[in-house]
């Protein structure tokens, strides 16, 4: 008899996770001879606790599914519910109780390192209860902190738009040169800079801006950056300086929470956000220059407007890959990119061990950022240059882009 498939969403949106369900979903219905029904969750695991689920099969005949593709976001919701580290725990039983009642077979989680934390449990509560359901997370996050895996779907999209829109900031920021001026660009990344770096890629030749980028991967010193400013602005009438959300003093303090107190999520994580809006005062105390900060905020992980195709391809590779995975009987794995040595970007697609990768973080090398902690080098630059090529064209009606969207 043949087991049906669930699959869901976990964990902030990307602007290919979408793409990532869409190779999940057309995969599994076009291999009707190992799966049955394939559903989806809707917000996560924390939805399908509560019967949040729908058949994705109708998206596939309506045409839906092929726009599901492009869009933005998480289709079928998100949540940010962290299952309980006790194998023991009630929750279990319930959810291997409603997997029973949806005939379910083989499960599919979208998402970071907490939804792979999610992969992680479920797949050793199976073992713990001899179930024969296959565990199978397939990766997602714009900070590209995951280990075991070169890059993850998402980064290349979000590193796109962040070079692309610190290159139009830069411009803009020129077009006054007759007084000194500081724009300091605020990027998302916690413990990973990886984002961050991004923007040394719009750079057009060697010193244009942005002239200095900090990584939370080095102690960042408030003095320091105010020295580094006024040194580069003894060249450059008007620098652009790019900061991860998460900069901290290298002593347990995010220099956002010099400007404010700081909240936390449902997993303990502080909420970061005002490290840009702190150095610009500091920056208008220190220096007495025109200042302005811009936090690039959600749109940096949800837009559409400058898809990577090599993210959007790999997306999709992704999630096909991890149904080919599972019906071959893997289970407790995460799709992982391998990059192949060469002068031309080639992949292997590889399934690794969960529990080696969940509660893991991958930082930016610390060889690949300057000494003083200001910039990053070439290294990085070849690393990250092929992840963001390739356009995509994204359907439009009536001038504005055609997105799907849960009714």
């Amino acid at each position: 008899m043949k087991k049906n498939v669930i699959v869901g969403q976990s964990g902030g949106p990307t602007a290919v996770i979408n793409a990532s369900l869409y190779g999940v979903v057309y995969e599994a219905l076009n291999r009707e001879d190992v799966f049955g029904t394939v559903y989806g969750m809707v917000n996560g695991i924390e939805g399908f606790l509560n019967g949040k689920v729908m058949d994705m099969e109708p998206l596939e005949q309506s045409g839906e599914l092929e726009l599901i593709r492009t869009t933005p976001g998480s289709y079928l919701g998100s949540c940010r519910y962290k299952l309980p580290e006790d194998l023991n725990d009630e929750v279990y039983p319930k959810l291997f109780e409603k997997f029973a009642e949806y005939g379910i077979g083989y499960f599919f989680y979208i998402g970071g390192n907490d939804s792979m934390d999610t992969v992680s449990k479920l797949s050793r509560y199976a073992e713990k209860v001899a179930s024969d359901i296959r565990f199978m997370g397939i990766p997602k996050t714009i900070d590209n902190d995951l280990v075991m895996t070169d890059h993850t779907p998402g980064y290349g999209s979000a590193a796109k738009y962040v070079a692309s829109t610190v290159r139009e900031i830069s411009l803009d920021a020129s077009v006054y040169d007759n007084k000194k001026s500081v724009t300091i660009v605020e990027i998302m990344g916690r413990n990973a800079g990886w984002l961050t770096a991004a923007s040394a890629l719009a750079r057009k030749y060697e010193g244009d801006n942005p002239v200095l980028i900090y990584l939370p991967e080095t102690a960042f010193d408030p003095e320091r950056f105010i020295e580094d400013a006024a040194k580069a602005m003894e060249k450059v009438s008007n620098i652009v300086v790019c900061v991860s959300e998460g900069i901290h003093d290298g002593k347990g303090t995010f220099i956002c929470e010099l400007a404010s107190d700081v909240g936390v999520d449902t997993f303990g994580h502080k909420m970061l956000t005002g490290s840009g809006k702190y150095l610009e005062n500091l920056v208008k105390e220190k220096l007495g220059v025109k200042v302005r900060s811009i936090e690039l905020n959600v749109s940096q992980r949800c837009s559409s407007s400058m898809l990577s195709g090599t993210d959007l391809k790999e997306a999709v590779a992704s999630g096909a890959y991890g149904v080919k995975c599972a019906a071959e009987g893997a289970t407790g794995k995460m799709i992982a990119f391998k990059r192949l040595p060469g002068e031309d970007y080639r992949i292997d697609y590889v399934a690794e061990d969960v529990n080696l990768i969940c509660n893991q973080e991958k930082t930016v090398p610390l060889e690949w950022i300057t000494e003083d902690g200001s910039d990053i080098g070439k290294e990085f630059i070849d690393y990250a240059f092929p992840l963001i090529q390739g356009e995509v064209s994204v359907p439009t009606k009536d001038g504005l882009p055609l997105f799907a969207y849960r009714k």
